[in-house]
């Protein structure tokens, strides 16, 4: 079967610069902030080699507003954005679909999504796997599944578990601080 040809687009939001890439069907990729258009341009081509840089259709053009408007603190709800999420595994697919049901300011851990799924709680990796291959951060909500004990857990997105923290804050879920680690003086 022959690739649908993708563009993308690179714009700025408070959060910083992001990318969105997409097809015919969708969207297929999403770059979360980074402080600079090349980076995120850079990111962007390295994901979807071939990608032309285009002004947006009118529906991506909403979903860009969409964006900033998120990143300015505003309530979002992406759960209606078509993707196209082609070459993704079927399990993945799956966990991405539960995901979407995860609201603004709520959040899952991995075990919960693999229990929802139903898969044993050995599929929290998987769903971690999953998570770290989101080839569409924020419109997939990765940023609200956190580690058991809702720990905040890893996050590979550019600024990593700080992005993710600031990201949840943005929704109103907010961390205690880690007990700092204590020395004995000996």
């Amino acid at each position: 079967m022959a690739e649908r040809a993708q563009t993308y687009h690179i714009f700025e939001t408070a959060g910083g610069w992001c990318g969105i890439a997409w097809n015919e069907i969708g969207v297929t990729r999403f770059q979360l902030p980074t402080r600079s258009t090349e980076a995120t341009e850079r990111t962007m081509l390295r994901r979807v080699p071939g990608a032309e840089r285009s002004t947006p259709t009118p529906a991506i053009a909403d979903i860009i507003a969409a964006v900033k408007r998120y990143f300015d603190g505003e309530t979002i709800d992406f759960s209606d954005v078509q993707l196209d999420l082609e070459g993704q595994e079927e399990f993945f697919r799956q966990i991405y679909a539960a995901l979407r049901r995860v609201g603004w300011g709520h959040t899952t851990t991995y075990g919960t999504l693999a229990k929802e799924l139903g898969a044993g709680p050995q599929a929290a990796r998987d769903v971690g796997q999953a998570m770290a291959k989101n080839p569409v951060p924020l419109i997939i909500p990765c940023h609200r599944v956190l580690a058991a004990g809702g720990k905040v857990g890893g996050f590979s997105a550019p600024g990593g578990a700080t992005a993710k923290v600031h990201m949840l804050e943005l929704e109103g879920v907010h961390f205690r601080p880690e007990p700092a680690q204590q020395t004995l003086l000996l």
